[in-house]
C-alpha cells in the first residue's frame, strides 16, 4: 500500500535481540496512520498489506506489543481522572444558568403570583425556541470539536513537536472547520430566533394556550418580547460551550458564564426595586448577563482557534446539517412532550401554573448537574473512540453510568428533605405552596431517572449515535404525549407530573436498550477487548 505511512519512535537506548523484536512505546498507537485514518492490529488479524520494509518492522512490533498490556490499565485510569477533572468545573457551569434562573423566578416570585405566572409561560417558550437549533448545535460541536483535535493530533505522527512540548500545549491557533461553522450557524440561527420570538410573542402565547382573554397574557407577552434581544447571545453561548467541550477544556466557560451571570445577581435588585422596573427589569438583566458572557467566550476562544476560516467553503455545513438534523427531530420531540406538560399546568389556573414553574426549575436545575458528567464523557469517548481505545470507551461509560445513579439516588434524597423549605424561597403565597407539596414527590423521585437519561444522551452523542437518539426520543416522547394528553383531565398538575416522570424513565431504558444491543456502535462492548481494541 502506498500510502501507508508507519513511523515507529524507539528509545535509543541498546536492547537485547529479544527486547528489540518487541520493544515499542507505549502511546504508539497515534503514531502511524493510513491516509489519515487509524490502522489497527490484534493478535489474530490475518490481513496482509504490500509493505515497505519500514512498515513491515511497524507491523511486526505492533504485533508483538499487542501481548503487552499494562499501558492500556494505565491510560484507563488516567482518562477517569480526567473525566472527573473535566466534570468538576462543567458542573459548576451547567449550575451557574439554572441557578441564576432559579434566582430570577425568586425575584419575580416576590412580585406577585400573576407575575411568576406570566414570567413562567415566557421563559418556557424561550427556552423551547432559543434551544430547539442550539441544543442540536452544542452536541454535535463537542463530538466534531474533539474529533477535529484527535484527527489533527493523529496527522502530525507524533505526541511531541521540534521543541519537546506537547502538541497541545504549544500556544498556537488551530484551524479547526468544526469550529468556524459551528460559529456561523449559531449567529444565523441567534438571530433567526430573536426575529421569531420577538414578532411572534403573541403567537406562541396562543399556541401553549394561553389567550388573550387569561390575564397573564399582556405581561407575558411583554416579558417575551424583550428576552427576545437575548436569543443571539443565548445560542452563541452554548455552541462556544460545545466547542470548548471538545477542546476538553470546562474551566473557560465557567469563568465567563460566572462573570456573566453574576453581573445579573447585582442588576435583578437594582433594576427590578431600586429603578421599579419589575418583570423589564429582570428581563434586561438577564440579557445584559447573556451577551457579557458570550463575548468573554469568544475573546478566550479567539486565542486558541480561528474564529473563521481562511475560504468559506471550508466550513463544514454538511456534517452539521446531517448529524444536527436527526438531534432537531429529537429536540422537537423532546420539547413537544415539555410544552405539553406545561400547557397542560397553564390550563389548571394561575395558581397552578405558578407552583408548576417552581418546580419546574427545581426540577431542571438540580437535574442538569449530570449533564456536565455527560457532556464530559460525551468528549472524551468521542476523542477515544477516534483513536479506536474501545477499552476506554467501555471503562468510561461504566463508570459515568455508576456515577449517574449514585448522583440521581443522592439527589432524590437531598430534594425529599428540603424541598418544602426550599419552595418557600419563590413565594410566600400559602396556596402556591400548597399545590407544590402535592407534586413534590414526582419532583424528587424522578431524579434517577433524570440523570440516568442524561448520562445516556452524552453516550449516544459521543458515539455519534444520533440516528438512534432522535428516534427513540420521538418514540418515547409519542408514548408520554398521549398520558399527558389524559392525565391531567383525571389528576390535575400531579397528572402533569406523572407523565413526566415517565418521559424520563422511558429515556433511561431506551438508553439501556441500546447498550444492550449487539448491533450498532456500542456493539464492541460485547466482545473481547485486548489492549484497547477490538480483537475479531
Amino acid at each position: 500500500m502506498a500510502n501507508f505511512d508507519a513511523t515507529i519512535r524507539l528509545a535509543t537506548v541498546p536492547l537485547s535481540h529479544s527486547q528489540s523484536q518487541c520493544f515499542i512505546r507505549s502511546r504508539t498507537t497515534k503514531s502511524y496512520s493510513i491516509n489519515n485514518n487509524f490502522l489497527l492490529f490484534s493478535r489474530n488479524s490475518h490481513s496482509h498489506f504490500p509493505l515497505s520494509s519500514s512498515s513491515s518492522r511497524a507491523k511486526h512490533y505492533l504485533s508483538c506489543s499487542s501481548h503487552s498490556t499494562p499501558h492500556t490499565h494505565a491510560d484507563v485510569g488516567d482518562v477517569k481522572r480526567e473525566l472527573l477533572l473535566l466534570s468538576f468545573p462543567a458542573l459548576a457551569g451547567q449550575a451557574i444558568d439554572p441557578l441564576t434562573q432559579l434566582m430570577e423566578t425568586a425575584y419575580i416570585g416576590r412580585l406577585g403570583t400573576l407575575e411568576l405566572a406570566s414570567a413562567g409561560v415566557s421563559i418556557t417558550i424561550f427556552n423551547i425556541i432559543s434551544k430547539l437549533f442550539n441544543i442540536p448545535l452544542l452536541s454535535v460541536a463537542t463530538s466534531f470539536v474533539a474529533q477535529d483535535l484527535a484527527n489533527l493530533s493523529s496527522a502530525t505522527s507524533s505526541e511531541l513537536s521540534g521543541n519537546g512540548k506537547p502538541i497541545d500545549t504549544i500556544p498556537q491557533r488551530k484551524q479547526l472547520p468544526s469550529v468556524s461553522t459551528a460559529l456561523v450557524l449559531a449567529l444565523g440561527i441567534g438571530v433567526f430566533e430573536a426575529l421569531a420570538l420577538y414578532f411572534g410573542s403573541g403567537l406562541f402565547l396562543h399556541l401553549i394556550g394561553v389567550s388573550t382573554q387569561n390575564p397573564t397574557h399582556i405581561p407575558a407577552r411583554h416579558f417575551l418580547s424583550l428576552r427576545a434581544l437575548g436569543a443571539p447571545a443565548v445560542v452563541l453561548s452554548l455552541a462556544l460551550q460545545g466547542i470548548f467541550r471538545g477542546f476538553k477544556d470546562t474551566k473557560t466557560p465557567v469563568l465567563c458564564l460566572g462573570i456573566g451571570n453574576l453581573s445579573a445577581v447585582f442588576l435583578f435588585p437594582l433594576l427590578m426595586y431600586y429603578f421599579q422596573l419589575g418583570v423589564t427589569g429582570a428581563a434586561i438583566s438577564t440579557i445584559i448577563s447573556q451577551y457579557m458572557g458570550t463575548f468573554l467566550l469568544i475573546w478566550h476562544l479567539n486565542k486558541r482557534a480561528e474564529l473563521l476560516p481562511p475560504k468559506m467553503r471550508d466550513l463544514q455545513f454538511g456534517g452539521y446539517i446531517k448529524s444536527g438534523g436527526f438531534l432537531l427531530g429529537r429536540t422537537v420531540a423532546v420539547l413537544s412532550t415539555m410544552t405539553l406538560g406545561t400547557s397542560m399546568a397553564a390550563r389548571q389556573g394561575p395558581v397552578a401554573m405558578a407552583a408548576h414553574q417552581i418546580c419546574m426549575q427545581v426540577w431542571l436545575a438540580v437535574s442538569l448537574l449530570t449533564d456536565a458528567l455527560a457532556a464530559s464523557a460525551q468528549a472524551l469517548i468521542a476523542s477515544s473512540l477516534s483513536r479506536h481505545e474501545y477499552k476506554v470507551v467501555k471503562e468510561i461509560t461504566n463508570f459515568v453510568l455508576r456515577i449517574g445513579l449514585f448522583t440521581g439516588i443522592c439527589l432524590t434524597a437531598i430534594l425529599g428533605a428540603s424541598f418544602g423549605s426550599l419552595a418557600t424561597i419563590f413565594t410566600q403565597d400559602a396556596e402556591v405552596l400548597g399545590v407544590v407539596r402535592t407534586v413534590a414527590l414526582f419532583v424528587c423521585a424522578s431524579q434517577p431517572f433524570n440523570a440516568l437519561a442524561y448520562i445516556f444522551d452524552g453516550l449516544h452523542y459521543g458515539v455519534s449515535d444520533f440516528p438512534y437518539a432522535a428516534f427513540s426520543m420521538m418514540s418515547v416522547g409519542a408514548v408520554s404525549s398521549v398520558f399527558l394528553a389524559f392525565s391531567p383531565s383525571h389528576f390535575g398538575l400531579q397528572g402533569v407530573w406523572m407523565g413526566l416522570t415517565l418521559f424520563m424513565a422511558l429515556r433511561t431504558v431506551a438508553g439501556f436498550v441500546r447498550l444492550l444491543s449487539k448491533n450498532g456502535p456500542w456493539s464492541f462492548l460485547h466482545r473481547d477487548l485486548e489492549a484497547g481494541k477490538v480483537v475479531p
